[in-house]
């Protein structure tokens, strides 16, 4: 049984079905005790003769009520508390998946994906296992231990003292031995945590790992990090194992002690008027055996108790950490964006960066302007669009939409006017119409907006080639599609938002020419009146817009029409000259 901020409120939560599981939990261990004291008065019967056969079966029925009993009870407390644990393991993980989906970039550039999996697997199921069989293991040991005693105390003092021994002995190496599990214990999670994350990395990137043939290199890779969780495992499992083992040979020796001691008692107090009976000896050794059950389980709560509470620690860590970007407390609630923006010697660098991404940017897009955004890799395009989307925190008065300081606009609703198709169009394990749709609430049928977004980003015509059309399961990252048919679907799933702003970053790189000619003219009659960036290598993609960005470097070159770029942008008719001798020698 572990404590901590992130399950405390779960005791409270479910506080009925852990009492009345602690209630079952008692009885049983109530009557359970009872048996081995009518069994002692059976046996004395039998041996005195002071027993006749209506007796016997009195008693025998008794037993057989305690045993059924013992066994609703047990089905009870099963019910009752393993189901109040399954219900915490269900509401932290809830958390901690809702705690993820708030968290901003600056956690995941920080904390891999594939690490933060073992959090919601192997964590969660050990403070599962810490609140669930942990308090069992725990009352048990207690109220049984102590009830267990009183009736052996009861009996014999000397006996009873003996079988004492071995809980203090077993307090003193808990104690020691609890500390030192639960940091190998984490240090084993954190092994686990490197290896889910290297496979995740590994089998996501399969297809470059097969294109260097780098199989070999990688399985050495992962053996020598599976090596280092099978060690730290080990590790832990020796002081496990020496710590129940250690707990088992002490009270096997103290065993061994009441066995002899008893029978000398039996024998000694023969015919005497304090006669020490075998039925007594039978119920003595019967309470020690009940006894040996909480003696071990101590053992098993420092284990369980020690993984739990080194996991909690770790999703607390999780817990802990408070989003970065979120609304202001002067926010300005808006009916809706219309797509004007105004970026005013804004200036950004990263969280982790050293230096500025960008510096000092000015420039205004009007609603319904169609503007590209050029320059080379690494200029700052991209960061941008990570500000647009409000996925960082900048300065206040250097970015407005419609006139509002983007500091001061809800973020829920600046993402939700913005249609937004990423570099890498990243695509869920899922069919192809709910892919289109991701960004809509699924109230209603959709399927002819999602086939018109499909013929507008050229893509109908390869999806109805798939023998199950837009009901086509795709997999992982869309690993099925080729590089233009991603691009295209992401495409899409921005258009059927009908968005206040598109930004388009790099996303018809993947496309032929004639390809990107039709989503360009596509996008030219249904974006009419609404803002739409498109950020580009090729100026082929850009050349016809309202007005053409060139980006540097962080900073703003220059900005005009494509014509008036080639009149007086040096930088820019240096990319146009590349890129027509690049068409050249394509062709030849």
């Amino acid at each position: 049984m572990i404590f901590g901020k992130a399950v405390n409120k779960y005791y409270l939560k479910y506080a009925h079905l852990f009492i009345f599981g602690l209630i079952a939990l008692v009885i049983v261990d109530y009557v359970q005790l009872e048996i081995p004291i009518l069994t002692g008065q059976l046996i004395d019967g039998l041996d005195q003769g002071t027993m006749d056969k209506s007796g016997i079966l009195d008693l025998v029925k008794l037993i057989g009520i305690y045993v059924s009993m013992i066994i609703v009870g047990r089905f009870l407390w099963r019910m009752f508390i393993f189901g109040a644990s399954r219900r915490v393991d269900y509401g932290i993980r809830n958390e901690m998946f809702e705690h993820c989906e708030n968290l901003s970039n600056s956690f995941y550039s920080e904390n891999k994906v594939g690490g933060l999996m073992a959090h919601f697997t192997n964590d969660v199921e050990s403070v599962r296992r810490a609140i669930g069989p942990g308090m069992i293991m725990l009352v048990d040991a207690l109220f049984l231990g102590g009830l267990a005693f009183y009736h052996m105390f009861n009996l014999d003092v000397t006996m009873t003292l003996f079988a004492g021994i071995p809980l203090i002995i077993i307090a003193i190496l808990g104690a020691y031995m609890g500390r030192k599990m639960r940091n190998k214990f984490k240090e084993a999670q954190k092994a686990f945590e490197d290896l889910s994350d290297f496979t995740n990395e590994n089998l996501s990137g399969i297809n470059v790992v097969k294109a260097f043939v780098k199989e070999e290199t990688e399985i050495n890779e992962f053996l020598k990090i599976n090596t280092r969780a099978k060690r730290k495992n080990i590790s832990y499992v020796k002081s496990q194992t020496l710590l129940q083992m250690s707990i088992r040979a002490i009270t096997g020796i103290i065993y061994v002690i009441i066995l002899g001691y008893g029978g000398y008692l039996v024998h000694s107090t023969a015919g005497t008027t304090e006669e020490f009976t075998v039925g007594y000896l039978t119920t003595f050794i019967l309470l020690f055996g009940s006894l040996l059950w909480p003696m071990r389980a101590l053992a098993m709560i420092i284990n369980v108790r020690s993984r739990g509470k080194g996991s909690l620690q770790r999703i607390e860590r999780i817990l802990d950490e408070v989003p970065d970007v979120f609304d202001s407390e002067d926010v300005i609630n808006v009916e809706e964006i219309n797509g004007k923006l105004e970026f005013r010697n804004l200036s950004f660098k990263y969280p982790d960066g050293s230096e500025d991404a960008l510096s000092n940017i000015s420039f205004k897009v009007n609603i319904g302007d169609t503007v590209g955004i050029l320059g080379r890799t690494g200029s700052g395009k991209t960061s941008l669009v990570d500000l647009l989307l409000r996925l960082y925190n900048i300065n206040e008065n250097q970015l407005f939409i419609d006139g509002i300081d983007i500091m001061k606009l809800p973020i829920k609703k600046v993402r939700e006017s913005i249609g937004y198709v990423p570099q890498d169009g990243f695509l869920f394990s899922d069919s192809i119409s709910n892919n289109i749709s991701f960004g809509l609430e699924k109230k209603k049928d959709y399927f002819n907006d999602i086939q018109e977004a499909a013929k507008l980003s050229d893509v109908h015509d390869n999806i109805t080639e798939f023998s199950e059309e837009y009901e086509t399961i795709i997999g992982e990252r869309g690993v099925t599609l080729s590089g233009g048919q991603r691009q295209r679907l992401s495409i899409a799933r921005a258009l059927i938002k009908d968005p206040a702003i598109l930004i388009l970053d790099d996303s018809v790189s993947a496309v032929d020419t004639k390809t990107e000619e039709t989503i360009l003219n596509n996008l030219n009659k249904v974006r009419k009146g609404k803002t739409t960036l498109i950020i580009a290598h090729r100026i082929s993609t850009i050349k016809d817009a309202d007005k053409i960005i060139i980006v540097d470097e962080g900073k703003v070159i220059d900005v005009g029409t494509h014509s008036e770029l080639l009149k007086r942008c040096t930088f820019y008719l240096d990319m146009v000259e590349r890129q027509k001798l690049e068409d050249e020698v394509e062709v030849d």
